[in-house]
């Protein structure tokens, strides 16, 4: 199995709907558009020479500079069979994070998820559960965002000279 003959399984099956191409360190990494996230994964868990049957991880990457497209949702796929990894990305606005839940093909998207709308504020439609799993539910924001400065400028207690600035 190589990363050229996923990539041409891919392309035959859905044409030329995918971007970015990329394969850093042999990883075969691509973007979709976020309406096919579900059928993009039901293809790989289905196909039988593709066979993309554990979720390794999912998350998602707040980048703030990209208009209309702030975050990503990054999933890691795994054929166990071959050994084989891939990753795939979707993006969507910081306004509209919507993006269709994994979890009637992985049971293991459960928490990721519930984990990924905790930290990003990412919706996963269709999702059993999706309530904050680490943060406490009063939280009115989305911690992992690049929304916040890492420290407070303002704070009077910290001598530059002490950190070597």
């Amino acid at each position: 199995m190589t990363n050229d003959i996923i990539k041409q399984k891919l392309t035959e099956k859905f044409g030329d709907v995918f971007t970015e191409w990329l394969e850093p360190y042999g990883m075969l990494t691509f973007t979709a558009p976020k309406d096919l996230n579900v059928k993009v994964l039901q293809f790989l868990f289905d196909d039988e020479r593709l066979k993309f049957r554990f979720l390794t991880d999912l998350q998602a990457v707040h980048y703030p500079d990209r208009k209309g497209e702030e975050l990503a949702v990054v999933y890691h796929l795994h054929n166990l069979v071959d050994n084989v990894r891939i990753r795939f990305k979707v993006f969507v606005p910081v306004e509209k994070p919507d993006v269709f839940t994994a979890t009637s093909l992985y049971a293991g998207a459960n928490f990721m998820e519930r984990e990924t709308f905790d930290f990003y504020g990412v919706n996963f439609v269709g999702h059993p559960n999706l309530i904050r799993i680490l943060n406490v539910d009063e939280m009115d924001y989305f911690p992992l965002r690049k929304e916040f400065p890492l420290e407070d400028q303002t704070r009077i207690d910290k001598d530059d000279d002490m950190f070597g600035r």
